[in-house]
């Protein structure tokens, strides 16, 4: 921002400001910048955890998948972590072949930021955030809902793993 000085110079702000000349400032803005500059930071600081958010998920579904392929076999269910994507499959067993019955893919989606789950309906959309500690907490952004990992894993698979059962 440039103005003529009292000299009838162009002058801009910054150059009275390194001169120690106050110029006049609004407090609203500054606390406004100021709260600004803390978003961005934060959200910077989520969107470099998202990855780790990611496999934290990935090993809680993996303890849920281990354990639905021991009670029904190994083929009954796989997951893959994709770069930013986690694909599980569902399958049962019709005349000797396996069949895929249901599919989950859980990808990290940093305009949440956090994940955007799609399990063959509505897409369930999770906010991932950050604790003090350097924790991450989840959200259901639909029912405004903080959510335990045992909470996401079952909202993230008990549709696909048990389609037949009521909720």
């Amino acid at each position: 921002m440039c103005w003529i000085n009292w000299f009838g110079i162009r002058a801009n702000r910054r150059w009275y400001w390194y001169y120690g000349i106050d110029t006049m400032s609004f407090h609203w803005l500054e606390m406004r910048i100021s709260e600004e500059q803390e978003r961005r930071q934060r959200e910077a600081q989520i969107l470099d955890r998202l990855p780790r958010g990611l496999e934290e998920i990935h090993s809680a579904l993996t303890e849920c998948i281990e354990s639905f392929t021991a009670s029904f076999g190994a083929e009954s269910a796989d997951m893959r972590l994709e770069g930013t994507k986690i694909r599980i499959a569902i399958r049962e067993q019709e005349e000797g072949k396996w069949q895929q019955r249901n599919k989950v893919e859980i990808s990290a989606n940093p305009t949440v930021p956090g994940f955007q789950i799609e399990r063959g309906g509505e897409p369930l959309i999770i906010e991932m955030g950050m604790l003090p500690g350097d924790k991450l907490f989840y959200r259901d952004r639909e029912h405004d809902q903080y959510l335990s990992m045992e909470e996401l894993t079952r909202r993230i698979l008990d549709r696909a793993l048990f389609p037949d059962l009521g909720e």
